[in-house]
């Protein structure tokens, strides 16, 4: 159960210092936002943004050197300055191992720093058999574009998290944690739990938190550092903790846009965030002023669902081509290639196309935009980069292998010469090992804000 609301407070100011744990940021701009007066420290701690690797494996996409050097700076501040200090989505994923990576990298610092502090950990990773059940009730439901969710796809991941809204943070700080690390949640979260435990209004909060998510990307340099938001009955307002940063109405107002498919409105757990009537005002050269935004409670409360499924092993190979008439007709070139590379794979290893799958991206033409490229003149260069992806990792291999002759010379037809490309690679095969693909965009209707996650409290202490 979400413990009730302290008596509602005027004003709350975090700080959040950047867009994700381990990015780093400069140290005096916490201190700024100390003095600044703050209330909380709050980062958040990973996404999807790395692809499903992370989540299928359980494991951290940042460098253990940067997340202890970003968690040390901001433990050792918000200790001496007695305030809450939280971090979501643990470790890229927000898997059970995150949270206990973050965990124990936070147990390190405070005995090296000599600090003292009551650490709740939460974690969000869901059973399968939790979630069949929870689909035999017919409480799940797809999200677009996915149609309804079908048992095997549960079976099938390896990992799966559901991303928490504010309350179960507000629990945690209701229940007196000076630190708390969690599971998957919301990029929102954190923020919106300070200021709504502190009794402040829905729509300010949520708004402040969906600005500052990123750190200072609202400002007008992103790469600055943090930012420091002021919450309060009646809106928010949010600056900079780099001097030479600033944040203006327009940096403020196009971080809606960010991750969002709709300006003006964007959904959590408990309900629609609605900035449709939402104002914002220069205050002075590095403050805005945001007020006039609205929530909209949900008549049912969801959670979002993320997991990742093992699609089986991939080998990559990287070439160089220079050749002007190769360039010239391009589309043509990989037409023979992925035709002539079938017909030897048969041949050679008695395997139809359906049991592997080729892809094949041009760098230095479409790799990126594909059709929607508007120039279509012939590069100078490209970069050829072949994924082979098949059941088993020899398997992957060997048919890499066999294209190697291909990447090597592979001429147009009717080209009267052997045309040469340079690998990147020696050898020219590189094993990416097990890969994995995202295999839930669903929600699950819930009973409890809190019922699909679970709550641990310790004492670090200084002996």
């Amino acid at each position: 159960m979400t413990a009730p609301l302290a008596p509602a407070e005027t004003q709350v100011r975090v700080i959040f210092p950047a867009g994700m744990l381990g990015a780093g940021f400069p140290p005096e701009t916490i201190d700024r936002g100390v003095a600044l007066g703050a209330d909380a420290i709050a980062v958040d701690g990973g996404s999807t943004d790395s692809g499903p690797y992370y989540l299928g494996t359980g494991t951290a996409k940042t460098a253990r050197a940067a997340v202890e050097r970003d968690l040390r700076i901001l433990l050792v501040a918000a200790r001496k300055a007695d305030i809450p200090l939280i971090v979501t989505s643990c470790g890229t994923a927000g898997t059970d191992s995150g949270v206990d990576w973050v965990a124990d990298i936070v147990r390190a610092i405070a005995k090296q720093e000599r600090l003292a502090f009551r650490l709740a950990t939460i974690y969000s990773e869901l059973t399968q058999e939790a979630m069949l059940a929870a689909l035999e009730a017919d409480r799940i439901k797809p999200l677009p574009p996915l149609g309804p969710l079908q048992p095997d796809t549960l079976r099938s991941c390896a990992h799966i998290v559901g991303l928490m809204g504010h309350e179960p943070i507000a629990d945690a700080l209701a229940a007196g944690a000076h630190v708390v690390l969690t599971g998957r949640a919301t990029d929102t979260s954190s923020v919106a739990a300070v200021a709504l435990r502190r009794g402040l209004p829905a729509g300010p909060a949520w708004h402040a938190a969906k600005t500052v998510e990123c750190g200072g990307q609202c400002s007008t340099d992103p790469r600055s550092g943090g930012v420091l938001v002021e919450i309060d009955q009646d809106g928010f307002t949010v600056e900079s903790l780099d001097p030479h940063a600033a944040c203006t109405p327009t940096s403020v107002a196009a971080h809606m846009i960010y991750e969002n498919v709709d300006p003006f409105r964007m959904r959590e757990p408990s309900g629609t965030l609605d900035t449709g009537d939402a104002t914002y005002v220069a205050l002075d050269d590095r403050r805005v002023r945001v007020e006039s935004s609205r929530f909209h409670p949900a008549e049912q409360h969801t959670i979002k669902l993320e997991g990742a499924a093992l699609a089986g092993y991939e080998t990559m190979s990287f070439v160089g081509i220079r050749d002007p008439a190769i360039l010239r007709d391009l589309p043509t070139w990989l037409d023979t290639l992925d035709t002539v590379l079938v017909e030897r794979v048969r041949a050679l290893l008695d395997l139809e196309a359906s049991a592997y799958s080729i892809q094949v991206r041009c760098y230095g033409d479409n790799a990126v935009l594909g059709s929607l490229e508007p120039d279509v003149t012939p590069p100078r260069e490209v970069g050829v980069m072949l994924l082979v992806r098949a059941g088993e990792q020899a398997l992957a291999t060997a048919i890499a292998k066999i294209a190697n002759p291909l990447l090597l010379h592979l001429p147009l037809p009717g080209m009267d010469h052997l045309p040469s490309f340079a690998f990147l690679t020696s050898p020219a095969e590189t094993e990416r090992g097990a890969v994995y693909e995202f295999t839930l965009n669903h929600a699950v209707d819930t009973t409890s804000p809190t019922e699909l996650f679970r709550t641990e409290y310790s004492e670090v202490t200084l002996d």
